[in-house]
């Protein structure tokens, strides 16, 4: 079963719908033991950082999804669902992560002085790949994939990036550490490139 986590803070169905357009069923799951259960897990989101960990943590669906991780399944983090697979986030104060990969998630500095960007940052971006990354087998690196996002990830340990984009400076647009991947863009809204990064997850 490929399962997406329903924790009240994501666009879920978006996410269901473009797995049914490629023809896999994926199912939207909230109970700790269905989490536990699934073949292939995947961690959506938007919104805030500290609420989605509380919900997390109060919920049992935390430590359910630390469980199936170390069962060595294949998990997907997207967008918030990659942020909070960090040690820590700081979006209004100091938060502790799921604490899966190394590092901390901080937010984009671009809009301030001399800067003169947007933040969130918002739309189309290339995505360069850091080596061999099952998530982009078959992708021409440079493809253009849809952000919405104000944080960005830091990875402790360079050998976790897995992609990088672009916004007034190089930022994480993709990790992997063993079993558990994750991207900060929407694949489910990237159009046929979003697909593709879905279908090879389905096929892991």
């Amino acid at each position: 079963m490929l399962a997406i986590v329903d924790y009240s803070m994501g666009n879920l169905r978006s996410v269901q719908k473009a797995f049914e357009l490629l023809g896999v069923e994926a199912k939207i799951i909230q109970s700790p033991a269905d989490i536990r259960r699934a073949d292939k897990l995947i961690l959506p989101g938007v919104g805030a950082f500290a609420d989605a960990i509380a919900i997390l943590e109060s919920s049992g669906q935390a430590d359910a999804i630390k469980d199936f991780i170390s069962t060595q399944r294949p998990m997907l983090g997207i967008c918030l669902g990659m942020q909070l697979l960090m040690e820590k986030g700081y979006e209004d104060g100091e938060h502790t992560g799921l604490g899966i990969v190394p590092g901390d998630c901080i937010r984009f500095t671009v809009d301030q002085p001399p800067a003169s960007l947007k933040v969130p940052h918002m739309g189309w971006n290339g995505v360069q790949t850091q080596g061999q990354f099952a998530l982009f087998r078959g992708i021409t690196p440079g493809t253009h994939y849809y952000f919405v996002h104000s944080y960005f990830v830091r990875p402790l340990d360079s050998r976790h990036i897995a992609a990088t984009s672009d916004y007034g400076g190089e930022f994480t647009a993709a990790i992997c550490k063993d079993n558990v991947m994750a991207v900060q863009f929407h694949p489910e809204k990237s159009q046929a490139a979003g697909r593709m990064i879905l279908k090879n997850f389905a096929a892991l």
